[in-house]
């Protein structure tokens, strides 16, 4: 049976680990064309490898480089013709007391975490808003809702992509397009520092930290409402966690 995404071309940034692997997979499930968006070859090839979809576009990027943002969005449109769907899911987590910090993290991680985002969603609107059809989910975080106080400038850099999703949605509304935001809490993947299978389980068991798998979930639940649906915010934590 056709799903609702068979077919549509998404692009997926940070798609070599963690929640984009997941997101990678959960597409290629449903029959979507692939576009992975990441800084490493290797892991990029290895995530195509473990989806099994020969087609799938791979591009190595580096999000903090402008002008590989734009050939990043030039490249699926010259493969593919259109994008229907973005997953602005790449960032980098710096988290730590302000006064020892390091100004230049904080840079890369708001050229990653916040510019990027800003520069690949202005790249792929004209196409969607002429189609008068696009979807765009951006990966936020709880720190979103929250200004946590050991991560404040990567709260800083979450809350700048609320205000993003939300002033955008109501610009494009009126052309079609739908945009969105997921915001976990406790991932357990590796941003978080979790790469030991045994580790993870055992934490994901006594409902300490979400699975990768558990966002894409959600994000596919976004994706595949009707058209007159837009789910705007997506909060999600694991069952103990409260912020």
């Amino acid at each position: 049976m056709e799903t609702p995404l068979a077919g549509k071309v998404a692009l997926v940034t940070g798609a070599s680990s963690g929640i984009g692997r997941a997101l990678a997979g959960m597409l290629g499930r449903e029959g979507a064309h692939l576009a992975l968006a990441a800084r490493s070859a290797e892991r990029l090839e290895a995530t195509r490898a473990a989806i099994g979809l020969s087609e799938t576009l791979v591009l190595p990027t580096d999000l903090a480089i402008p002008a590989e943002v734009d050939r990043m969005v030039a490249a699926v449109h010259d493969r593919f013709g259109r994008l229907d769907v973005l997953l602005a899911n790449a960032g980098i987590y710096v988290p730590g007391d302000v006064s020892d910090g390091d100004p230049a993290a904080w840079e890369e991680m708001i050229a990653v975490n916040v510019s990027s985002v800003f520069r690949a969603i202005r790249a792929v609107l004209p196409g969607m808003i002429e189609r008068r059809s696009g979807h765009i989910v951006v990966t936020s975080s709880i720190s979103g809702h929250a200004a946590l106080h050991w991560e404040p400038v990567y709260s800083a850099t979450k809350h700048a992509i609320q205000s993003f999703v939300h002033g955008l949605r109501r610009q494009v509304a009126p052309h079609g397009l739908r945009v969105g935001e997921v915001s976990p809490g406790i991932v357990l993947n590796e941003l978080w520092g979790y790469k030991d299978p045994a580790i993870i389980a055992e934490k994901a068991e006594a409902h300490e930290g979400l699975l990768s798998e558990d966002i894409a979930d959600a994000v596919r639940f976004m994706l595949t409402r009707p058209t007159r649906v837009t789910i705007r915010d997506v909060i999600i934590l694991p069952q103990n966690q409260d912020i």
